[in-house]
């Protein structure tokens, strides 16, 4: 689970969303054009928008749904909060692992307006496919003791 060379995802500093102090602050997406991607995906989708959360420490991304039209339920979006990733869930939680779904019919939009849109095989994919060589030894300790053998519970998780 270190460097590797043939990784087909390499991690940039403060994907899990910890940062050294030393290093400066990580950046944040910006979720204004997530809040507009959204209502934009919603009318292609034929339905509206849900409640939309900010994270909170110790999250490490934003969430909201689009309700379907037909009142057939809602699909949750995922946002990174440092970098401008996107993904999609069945149900609200506060980390996830393999918990996701393949992106929706109208998740175009998100990649139009600048996201990276990543699919579910993408995010269950194991460690061992990550170039994981920017993480710190905290790090490793905690996807140890959380768990975490895919990509996704490395991106969207809320640690402490």
């Amino acid at each position: 689970m270190g460097d590797n060379e043939s990784a087909v995802f390499p991690l940039p500093r403060g994907a899990t969303g910890f940062f050294r102090s030393t290093e400066g602050p990580l950046p944040d997406t910006d979720l204004r054009a997530f809040r507009t991607t959204l209502y934009e995906a919603a009318r292609l989708a034929g339905g509206a928008v849900g409640e939309v959360e900010e994270c909170g420490y110790p999250r490490t991304f934003h969430s909201a749904s689009i309700l379907d039209g037909t009142g057939g339920g809602e699909t949750v979006i995922l946002c990174h909060a440092h970098h401008p990733w996107i993904a999609f869930a069945q149900e609200r939680r506060d980390w996830y692992n393999e918990e996701f779904l393949a992106p929706p019919p109208w998740a175009h939009v998100f990649a139009r307006a600048g996201f990276v849109v990543l699919g579910r095989e993408q995010l269950v994919a194991p460690l061992s496919g990550v170039d994981t060589s920017v993480l710190t030894k905290g790090e490793w300790r905690d996807v140890r003791y959380y768990g975490i053998t895919a990509l996704g519970g490395l991106l969207f998780n809320a640690w402490d």
